[in-house]
């Protein structure tokens, strides 16, 4: 007991300190990351693809799929509050707009569903969890996503496809290589490394109240999985903390173990 008190007080100290840190670097990153996947995907879908080998697709469409995943994890901290702390309105409206350049998703919706998420990890009304019965990878992929894709939002984005395709004269090739499959392989990377792998119940149950594991691998390629969002746990602990923060928190968490 002794020991959870002097953990908790150590955590409490150790967020204060990182969050005292400029407010500005969280915009930064926010609009590089924003910026890097907008003149990548406008330079991808006016290369002639006919002139690439098939090694440079296979950088090309998973560094592009980074990208996408960039965009969502940029959302996910403007709902948490910490892409730009200084205005709330700046702050929403970086996250709007990440969610509408990653697939014209609604962010008031999605704002309500991740505290949602937040507040009841892991139970019947966890909007992210399974229903009990679809908890294999893709049933539970699927049922997540059902979750939060409409038709409305379909159609809005097959018209955009339409409007790059006949009237931008964007090749569909492009289109699918560099936009479409960019961003369907960056919802399985999120969900598999954001969901499926953090709260797939653990052999022993969960350990309450965040009902999250992490997933302990090196600094570099937690960032290269899913821009450390595979340290699940740390972030319930701490949501107020931006993603490119979490492993210090992480790396700190290992040498209290260790020391205690």
């Amino acid at each position: 007991m002794i020991q959870l008190k002097q953990s908790l007080n150590y955590q409490r100290k150790l967020t204060f300190f990182l969050k005292k840190k400029s407010n500005f670097r969280g915009l930064f990153i926010a609009l590089s990351i924003i910026s890097l996947w907008a003149i990548s995907l406008i330079f991808l879908l006016l290369v002639d693809i006919y002139k690439l080998n098939f090694w440079i697709f296979c950088v090309l469409i998973p560094w592009q799929t980074f990208l996408y995943t960039g965009l969502f994890i940029t959302s996910h901290d403007a709902m948490h509050g910490v892409v730009f702390p200084k205005s709330s309105k700046i702050n929403h409206l970086i996250g709007r707009l990440s969610l509408c350049f990653y697939g014209l998703l609604p962010y008031d919706k999605l704002l309500a569903k991740h505290w949602s998420h937040h507040r009841n990890p892991a139970s019947q009304i966890d909007p992210d969890f399974h229903d009990g019965k679809h908890k294999n990878f893709l049933a539970w992929y699927f049922y997540f996503m059902k979750n939060y894709w409409s038709w409305g939002q379909i159609i809005a984005i097959t018209f955009s496809y339409q409007f790059v395709n006949r009237i931008l004269q964007i090749p569909h090739e492009n289109l699918i290589l560099f936009w479409v499959l960019p961003s369907l392989l960056s919802s399985l990377q999120l969900f598999y490394f954001g969901t499926f792998i953090p709260h797939s119940q653990p052999i022993r149950g969960y350990v309450q109240p965040h009902c999250a594991q992490t997933i302990e691998c090196p600094v570099w390629l937690s960032f290269l999985t899913c821009y450390h969002f595979g340290y699940h746990k740390e972030h319930h602990e701490n949501p107020h903390l931006p993603w490119w923060k979490l492993p210090e928190i992480y790396k700190r968490g290992k040498l209290l173990t260790v020391d205690g």
